[in-house]
């Protein structure tokens, strides 16, 4: 009776890709953040809730941007690299999850959760929700092609987003500038976490049109408004060596 052959070792599984992996966890965003604070203080990485906004920012322009290009940017803003010892293969693997996730929802006009946290009773909406738009304007000045194209189309929209900045970051934005004099001021959070998602879904109606159903208009949020993603009761944003707010162009 002939000897069987050894018996090989398992293959390891591959590891699933991102886009299979689903939503981030609380400990994975908590993971995330803890690799980012780790980076030292010669670089400017985007935290967390600006990364959210960075990426909608990224996934809006007209034609893909590489995921090396994008992802040189959220460990330092300049697109500086990160010390050796630094984990970039795990940062990556999170924050493309993310992406996908978000790239999903844009691309079907689904409603998505950003990750905005809830402040101190004293905070404004505003104040809440400026580290995702800094990081929505961070990518939107890091990669051209929106504003290059769809300036003028995109003005409403992106004055309900821009006008949580700091008005003297938007030089020579003229007509950007009057848009946001005719809005008002959020309410509550969750009314300015709706106005996020549902801007970010109108700027992909211009730069990222789509045919057959998704064309006959996108679907409204719940009623009542979903209570903004966030840990509640948690302490203020993460904002440290955050970047400044880009400065959209004049037309």
């Amino acid at each position: 009776m002939a000897t069987p052959p050894p018996r090989r070792p398992a293959t390891p599984a591959a590891p699933p890709p991102a886009a299979a992996a689903g939503p981030l966890s609380e400990a994975e965003l908590d993971q995330l953040q803890a690799l980012l604070d780790g980076l030292p203080e010669t670089l400017e990485p985007l935290d967390v809730v600006m990364i959210d906004g960075y990426l909608c920012g990224v996934l809006l322009q007209p034609q893909p941007v590489p995921a090396e290009r994008w992802l040189a940017h959220i460990a330092d803003v300049d697109g500086r690299a990160p010390p050796k010892r630094f984990d970039f293969a795990q940062m990556s693997a999170l924050v493309q999850r993310r992406h996908a996730e978000l790239d999903r929802a844009i691309g079907h006009r689904q409603w998505f959760d950003p990750w905005v946290y809830q402040l101190d009773d004293e905070a404004t909406p505003g104040e809440a929700v400026l580290p995702w738009v800094a990081g929505f304007a961070t990518a939107v000045d890091t990669f051209t092609g929106l504003m290059d194209r769809h300036e003028a189309a995109i003005l409403e929209p992106l004055a309900t987003l821009y006008r949580h900045l700091d008005p003297d970051d938007l030089e020579d934005a003229d007509d950007l500038l009057a848009e946001i004099e005719t809005l008002a001021p959020p309410e509550t959070l969750a009314e300015a976490v709706e106005d996020l998602v549902r801007s970010v879904l109108l700027i992909a109606d211009v730069s990222r049109p789509v045919a057959g159903a998704l064309a006959k208009g996108r679907p409204a949020p719940p009623a009542p408004v979903r209570r903004p993603t966030g840990r509640k009761g948690a302490g203020p944003v993460p904002q440290h060596r955050a970047p400044g707010p880009a400065k959209p162009r004049s037309r």
